[in-house]
């Protein structure tokens, strides 16, 4: 059957319409950018991803130029990729940023531009197709980003795959280890161990790489010329989506000069700076490592005391340096006496103490003394200057009887040492625990001084408390003293030892507040109001009912005024219950009773837990202040307490100014408040008004006070 000229031509535009509209969807389907000009610039079609990009419709866009729409730069860089487009009459393939009427945000797009030809070769417009590519620039810059930290990093980078072998290093690691790009990938990074880890470190590492995905830690490992050095390292494994390791991604970082600063730190907290022997915390350990093998081996440890006879008359004749020079030449000659394990520590000043382990007794020491003593009699020659000196020397042995601890051995190590300049210096006396104990006995015994207290043999003196630069008088310590009928006025040294953890040291403790506080109202009857400060012992502050019986005691002095009463304490007795004696402090706090520090800087744990005591005031042990103008170590440590006190705002009080030179030691150091026998000793009640008469009128106190006050 023919079709008729007429219906093939319907036919045709049925075709070209579906073609065309196939074409469209086809057009609008794809995601990348499409859009046709004109020769002239003028868009001509566009799809709807364009549209969208744009945030205008094909009608809105057709008829226009770049000119619409981006601004002026812009729009002449299309219009010239246009026509070289045109020009060359091939497809132009370049990135360029697009900017879009949406907020003006621009995106990185590929862009390809072909020119559109008819059947009789005329150009009739530019195509132009593009695809947005922002995130794989993006992804190039994270890339390039990446890469430079990886070269440029300080620290050491190892990439290993799953199996540990090394796939990549950074030029950090060749700086730090040796080890070149060739010598390092392909390898195990094993090549750099020291050797210094066990096998259970590397398994301990393994298997938290292996659980938690990462370590990190300290480890010493080895240079390509073979040096040991410590790094600071932190492994991690990277993970698929799976949970499957695939690299592993190590920096480290070299630590030897932060581990010789911290050898060096740990050398000047342990080791006297001036004979680099060990210091007085040092020998504390030793002393408690050699008692405790004492008891292992079921042999003794023997603790001598030496204090230097007439070491005072080489510093006042010669000086400080020649006495420095002196010290280091008798501690290297005494130390040379000494076996391995044996210590020699100096305590400061021209105070040494030896530690003599696996000892069989006096007789197996007796050699080891008389070269201790011989070393320290030895002449020393310095430049033209040969000096002498020679040692008083104690001895005490571990275990005895009953139960001792360390501090108690070097007491009595050191009351030895006195017996032996008692009896003409150079030579050694031996501590008898038995016939101390005797001859203490005889003179003080547990029941003559429950006996004294009901007598009411005891007194109390006052020690007054000063500011060296405004010259205030502010108060007093109140101290103990005991009025034996037969041997007179007796120091606490020699009864209050006797009674320390006794239930006999509560009563005398009561006894002292209740004085205390009688003179305080008495002072006040007459409208004077002088600030005392008692001493509590550990026992006394460790009794559940303290707290009552001190406010029971208060409230029998109706006059008590806040604060003109203050509790000393020592730091050992603060830190055995912290959280008791925290609690304790803060309820006096309320009831306006004040609190001290006493000692301090005799224990070992001050400074870690001084911050949590509710105490506003530190007073610095006598023994750094006594010997501070001898020793340099002394008036170092006492600098470096008294600004950590002042980061603390705690105030200080200084005991043990013997003279107007630690006065005067003090003020340089900052320290204004001070007592101590230099200012006043201790005196009867009835004393203070002409002693305070005295210290008001004091020229030599007053040109202390002069002192130029220091920058702090």
């Amino acid at each position: 059957m023919a079709i008729s000229s007429e219906e093939m031509q319907h036919l045709h535009q049925r075709r070209t319409s579906s073609y065309e509209v196939r074409l469209r969807t086809l057009f609008d389907t794809i995601q990348d950018l499409i859009w046709l000009k004109s020769p002239d610039g003028v868009y001509m079609a566009c799809n709807q991803t364009f549209e969208r990009l744009f945030g205008a419709t094909e009608a809105a866009i057709v008829g226009k130029t770049d000119y619409d729409f981006v601004d002026r730069e812009l729009a002449d860089f299309f219009r010239e990729q246009d026509r070289l487009v045109s020009a060359t009459g091939g497809p132009r393939v370049n990135e360029e940023w697009m900017t879009f009427v949406d907020g003006g945000n621009r995106i990185f797009v590929e862009i390809i531009k072909t020119p559109m030809i008819d059947a009789s070769g005329e150009l009739i417009g530019v195509l132009s197709v593009a695809r947005d590519i922002t995130e794989r620039k993006r992804a190039e810059a994270q890339l390039q980003l990446a890469a430079g930290v990886f070269d440029h990093a300080r620290e050491g980078i190892i990439i290993t795959d799953a199996q540990g072998t090394i796939v990549d290093i950074n030029e950090a690691f060749t700086r730090i280890t040796g080890y070149s790009r060739e010598d390092a990938v392909g390898q195990n990074p094993r090549l750099r161990r020291s050797g210094r880890q066990t096998k259970a470190f590397y398994e301990a590492m393994w298997n938290a790489l292996t659980v938690q995905g990462h370590w990190s830690g300290e480890i010493w490992n080895r240079r390509k010329n073979g040096e040991v050095y410590a790094e600071l390292l932190t492994i991690s494994s990277v993970r698929d989506a799976q949970g499957k390791t695939q690299q592993y991604v190590a920096l480290f970082s070299d630590i030897s000069a932060i581990k010789k600063h911290q050898i060096q730190l740990e050398h000047i907290a342990h080791f006297d700076a001036l004979t680099n022997l060990p210091n007085r915390l040092l020998l504390a350990d030793r002393l408690q490592q050699a008692m405790a093998q004492a008891h292992r081996r079921g042999q003794q440890v023997a603790v001598a005391y030496l204090d230097l006879d007439g070491f005072k008359n080489v510093n006042d004749h010669h000086g400080h340096d020649v006495g420095d020079q002196l010290l280091i030449n008798l501690a290297t000659a005494m130390k040379e006496t000494l076996r391995e394990g044996d210590t020699l520590a100096r305590l400061g000043g021209d105070e040494f103490v030896a530690v003599l382990i696996d000892r069989d007794g006096i007789e197996s020491c007796l050699p080891m003394l008389t070269r201790l003593l011989d070393a320290a009699a030895a002449p020393v020659l310095l430049g033209e200057v040969v000096l002498h000196c020679s040692a008083s020397l104690g001895v005490t042995f571990y275990p005895q009887a009953n139960d001792i601890e360390a501090d108690q051995l070097l007491r009595q190590a050191d009351q030895a040492m006195y017996q032996a300049k008692l009896a003409g210096k150079n030579r050694y006396a031996v501590f008898d625990a038995e016939s101390d104990h005797s001859v203490r006995g005889h003179y003080a015994s547990l029941e003559r001084i429950r006996q004294a207290l009901a007598a009411d043999e005891f007194v109390l003196y006052y020690q007054p408390k000063v500011n060296m630069r405004t010259r205030e008088f502010i108060g007093v310590e109140a101290l103990i003293r005991w009025a034996h009928p037969q041997q007179g006025l007796l120091a606490p040294a020699h009864f209050l030892p006797l009674i320390e953890n006794h239930k006999l040291s509560i009563d005398v403790g009561e006894w002292v507040i209740r004085q205390a506080l009688q003179q305080l109202a008495d002072w006040q009857r007459v409208g004077t109001l002088i600030p005392v400060s008692v001493n509590i012992g550990a026992m006394q502050l460790q009794q559940a009912d303290f707290f009552e019986r001190l406010q029971a005691a208060l409230k029998r002095f109706s006059t008590f005024q806040p604060y003109s009463l203050q509790l000393e304490i020592l730091e050992t007795s603060a830190l055995e219950d912290l959280e008791q004696v925290t609690h304790f402090i803060k309820q006096c706090g309320e009831l306006g009773v004040g609190f001290a520090l006493d000692d301090f800087g005799t224990g070992y744990s001050s400074l870690t837990y001084l911050k949590q005591l509710p105490i506003s005031t530190v007073k610095i042990d006598q023994s750094f202040v006594r010997d501070m103008l001898l020793d340099r170590d002394n008036r170092s440590i006492l600098d470096g307490i008294l600004w950590i006190m002042r980061q603390l705002n705690r105030s200080v009080v200084a005991e043990g100014v013997e003279t107007l030179e630690h006065g005067r030691a003090l003020m340089d150091l900052g320290c204004e408040t001070a007592q101590g026998c230099g200012i006043a000793c201790p005196m009867p009640v009835d004393e203070l008004p002409a002693w305070l008469r005295r210290w008001q009128v004091d020229a030599d106190w007053i040109e202390v006070s002069l002192v130029p006050r220091t920058a702090v």
